[in-house]
C-alpha cells in the first residue's frame, strides 16, 4: 500500500506543479472542474444516489453551478468575499458538529436529498477558491502551489507521526486510523510550512501571522478528511472510488483540499483587507 501511494504521489506531484505553475488560469479551471466532476461521480455513491440518471444530473447540476459561479465572479469580483465567508462559515459548522455531536447523530442529518446539496457545498467553493487564488492575484500560481505543498505536508506528516506515535484515537468510531499524535504532526508540518514562506516572502505578512494561518488551514484539510471519512463510513465504503493506486478515489486525494481551498482564500482576502 504504501509503495503504491509513493509511486501513484511521484507520477501525480509534479504533474500537478507544472500545471499550476504553468496553465493559464482558465485551462487549470477547466482541469479542475474535471477532477471536480470525477470527484462528484464519486460522491453520488455517499449520497446513494444509484441510477444514472441521478448521477448524470447530479453531475449537470455541478457543472452548471461551477460555471455560473465563474462567470458571476468574473463580471462581479465582490461576490467572492461572501462566497468565501459562507464556505468558511460552512467548515466552521462541520467542524463543531464534529466535536460536539455523537458520529451517529451527525450521519442521520442528511439523507440523499441533503447529502447531494452538501456535495455543492463542498465541491463547488472549493473549485471556486483555487479558480479565484490562481488568476485574482500576480503570484496566485505560486498561492495556488504553497496550499498544496501545505497540504501535502500535512497530510504526510500526519501520516507518518500516527504510524510512529499514534496512541490516542481522533475520532474512532469515524476514521479508526486517524491519532491526536497524527494531527500534531499535521500542525507542526504547518508551523514548518508558515515558517518556510516567511523566509522566502518576508514581506508578505509577519511570521506569527504566516505560521498561525498555515495552521489553521491545516487543521481545517483535517476536518475536510474527517467529513469525508464519515460520509464513507455511513455509506459502508472504505473508498470514494478506485482510480488512483494506493490513494483510493478522487475524493480521497481532494477531501482535504476541499475544505482549506475556501478557508485559504477567505485567509488571503482577510489579509488583504487587513493591509
Amino acid at each position: 500500500m504504501l509503495f503504491q501511494r509513493v509511486i501513484t504521489a511521484l507520477i501525480l506531484v509534479p504533474l500537478v506543479i507544472a500545471g499550476v505553475l504553468y496553465l493559464s488560469t482558465l485551462s487549470l479551471s477547466l482541469l479542475l472542474a474535471l477532477v471536480v466532476l470525477m470527484g462528484g461521480l464519486e460522491w453520488t455513491r455517499l449520497a446513494a444516489l444509484d441510477s444514472w440518471s441521478e448521477k448524470l444530473l447530479f453531475l449537470f447540476v455541478l457543472a452548471v453551478s461551477m460555471a455560473g459561479l465563474g462567470l458571476s465572479v468574473h463580471t462581479f469580483p465582490n461576490w467572492v468575499f461572501p462566497i468565501t465567508l459562507f464556505s468558511t462559515l460552512f467548515w466552521v459548522m462541520v467542524t463543531v458538529s464534529l466535536i460536539r455531536y455523537h458520529p451517529s447523530e451527525v450521519a442521520t442529518v442528511s439523507g440523499r436529498f441533503w447529502k447531494s446539496i452538501l456535495g455543492f457545498l463542498v465541491l463547488v467553493p472549493a473549485w471556486l477558491s483555487l479558480r479565484v487564488t490562481h488568476g485574482l492575484y500576480q503570484d496566485g500560481p505560486y498561492l495556488v502551489l504553497y496550499l498544496l505543498v501545505l497540504i501535502w505536508v500535512a497530510d504526510s506528516c500526519a501520516y507518518f507521526s500516527g504510524r510512529r506515535w499514534g496512541r490516542v484515537k481522533l475520532a474512532p468510531q469515524i476514521s479508526p486510523g486517524k491519532t491526536r499524535e497524527g494531527v500534531y504532526g499535521a500542525l507542526a508540518g504547518a508551523v514548518v510550512c508558515g515558517a518556510l514562506l516567511y523566509g522566502l516572502r518576508p514581506e508578505s505578512a509577519s511570521l506569527p501571522l504566516l505560521i498561525f494561518f498555515s495552521v489553521i488551514v491545516a487543521l481545517v484539510s483535517v476536518v475536510g478528511d474527517l467529513f469525508e471519512s464519515l460520509l464513507k463510513r455511513q455509506a459502508g465504503l472504505k473508498d470514494s472510488g478506485d482510480l488512483l493506486p494506493g490513494h483510493g478515489g478522487m475524493l480521497d486525494r481532494i477531501d482535504s483540499l476541499t475544505a482549506a481551498a475556501p478557508v485559504f482564500l477567505f485567509g488571503l482576502l482577510l489579509l488583504e483587507f487587513a493591509k
